[in-house]
């Protein structure tokens, strides 16, 4: 896929000026912009007041160039009223939106308490030895056949399977240093990898364009990954068991009365 420019002049404030050589503005790809346009009204026409799309629409700039660039931050700002600055804000605010390029696949270790506790700072120690890469660090296109970025991240809520790795959004439960690594290795070498719950990968650019509000296109994804898993009900399953002890004990202790 070829880079691009979403502001339509790169030297508007805001604009990506530090761009990669191989990208083109909107002068040289105007269809690109076309595109990107219908897409964000789309976006925008769900909402009562166009701002409230922000969201989706930094979304959908990042899955068009990898990462919320300036000239992506300029495109969300024309299209909703806003100021750059606003855009800006949100955008520096949730980490889900990344300033820098993020590779095929976006892997996230958790190291919050319960995960750390139970192996994920060791696993996350073990990735960045065994990538040769740091936090929020990406690895070279000389390392296989597809890229990764390596992040450690908070709570996943999925602590009933600790500790847990996610790529793309997408859960790793019960991992350990060994299973991590064999991961990695299977995502950079372009091997399918299945996750523990949820839907088939698709890689980060693709997430991103489902996350901004577009339907997975892929056949029967949706219902691939199944339902939630036995941890996660157990607290729903001990719940409903004790509200049918409860009206047991209530019926027999009506019946003792009478």
């Amino acid at each position: 896929m070829t880079d691009v420019f979403i502001g339509r002049n790169p030297n508007l404030p805001g604009a990506n000026t530090t761009a990669p050589a191989n990208q083109t503005s909107y002068a040289d790809a105007a269809e690109v912009r076309e595109r990107l346009v219908k897409d964000a009204q789309a976006l925008i026409a769900r909402y009562p007041q166009p701002r409230s799309a922000l969201l989706p629409l930094l979304h959908l700039v990042q899955s068009e160039e990898g990462y919320v660039t300036g000239d992506g931050v300029q495109f969300c700002a024309e299209m909703l009223g806003l100021s750059t600055a606003e855009v800006s804000a949100v955008s520096t605010f949730y980490s889900m939106y990344k300033n820098k390029p993020v590779g095929d696949y976006h892997v996230g270790v958790c190291t919050n308490t319960l995960c750390a506790v139970m192996g994920g700072d060791e696993i996350f120690a073990t990735l960045k030895g065994h990538l040769a890469i740091g936090n929020d660090e990406r690895t070279s296109d000389s390392q296989g056949e597809r890229t990764l970025t390596l992040e450690h991240i908070e709570c996943n809520a999925a602590c009933d399977f600790a500790p847990v790795v996610m790529v793309n959004w997408e859960f790793f439960d019960n991992m350990t240093p060994t299973t991590a690594v064999k991961l990695v290795d299977d995502l950079l070498a372009g091997r399918e990898v299945t996750p523990s719950r949820g839907p088939a990968l698709c890689r980060f650019r693709e997430t991103e364009r489902i996350l901004a509000g577009f339907e997975d296109e892929r056949p029967d994804v949706v219902h691939a990954g199944g339902p939630a898993g036995p941890a996660t009900l157990e607290g729903l399953r001990l719940a409903r068991q004790e509200e049918l002890d409860q009206k047991d004990q209530g019926t027999n202790g009506r019946g003792a009365e009478a």
